[in-house]
């Protein structure tokens, strides 16, 4: 039986990748097994030297582990797109976000707001800051710890409006979604993979990513808030 292909992952992809590592599997390919955690964390994980074989996480992090020489550049591959989107609450009221001038109002009137420690959280934050409303919003804000969704934060009630990927926040529990924000504002991620160089099986590494990127994985991705890359 073949070794499994041991991957590390953003939460952001995590329901994808669990669907695609079983559709994989069942087609014959190597057995996969992704952890997902907070993106700062599964990088910190890579830099000292664990030895997954596969990561997945937001292109600007991916590209930095390979000027780094954690994983090869030359597998660095883009894998999906995805917006920026706000929910609030199940049953709450919900703010007209349809507009740059209707979202900067939502924000302003929101008594707290989520948001993460991944690209989707540094985002928001330069929003603020190119509105000139960070000062004055820095006391609502409410950071979900690393690997924790925003949604639950949203859900609990401890925010009352939050933003992250959509395909974070898409079905999650307690919540509802409001949409991406406005297209002046709008803000997308892509999420790439690589191999890394501590990988122990290379060949089945990279038809693992020969799979991921191909055009039969575009039904899942749309299926959990993402578009292909």
């Amino acid at each position: 039986m073949a070794a499994a292909i041991l991957g590390i992952s953003s939460m952001a992809t995590r329901l994808l990748l669990a669907e695609l590592a079983d559709a994989w599997s069942a087609a014959g390919g190597a057995p996969v097994r992704f952890e997902s955690v907070g993106g700062v964390e599964a990088a910190r994980r890579i830099e000292a030297g664990e030895p997954f074989d596969l990561a997945v996480l937001a292109r600007e992090a991916i590209a930095r582990l390979a000027a780094a020489g954690h994983v090869v550049a030359e597998t660095c591959t883009d894998l999906a797109r995805s917006p920026l989107a706000a929910a609030v609450r199940a049953g709450a009221p919900r703010p007209d976000i349809g507009s740059e001038a209707a979202l900067r109002e939502a924000l302003l009137a929101a008594r707290a707001v989520g948001y993460s420690t991944g690209p989707s959280g540094a985002a928001l934050l330069a929003l603020l800051e190119r509105w000139g409303i960070a000062e004055a919003m820095r006391p609502r804000l409410r950071q979900a710890p690393p690997g924790v969704p925003v949604a639950r934060l949203i859900a609990s009630g401890e925010a009352d409006l939050g933003f992250q990927q959509k395909s974070e926040l898409a079905g999650a529990p307690g919540i509802e979604l409001l949409g991406p924000l406005p297209a002046s504002v709008a803000v997308e991620t892509v999420f790439s993979a690589a191999r890394c160089r501590a990988a122990r099986n290379p060949q089945p590494v990279a038809a693992l990513l020969e799979f991921l990127r191909s055009p039969q994985t575009a039904a899942a991705k749309r299926r959990h808030g993402l578009e292909p890359a």
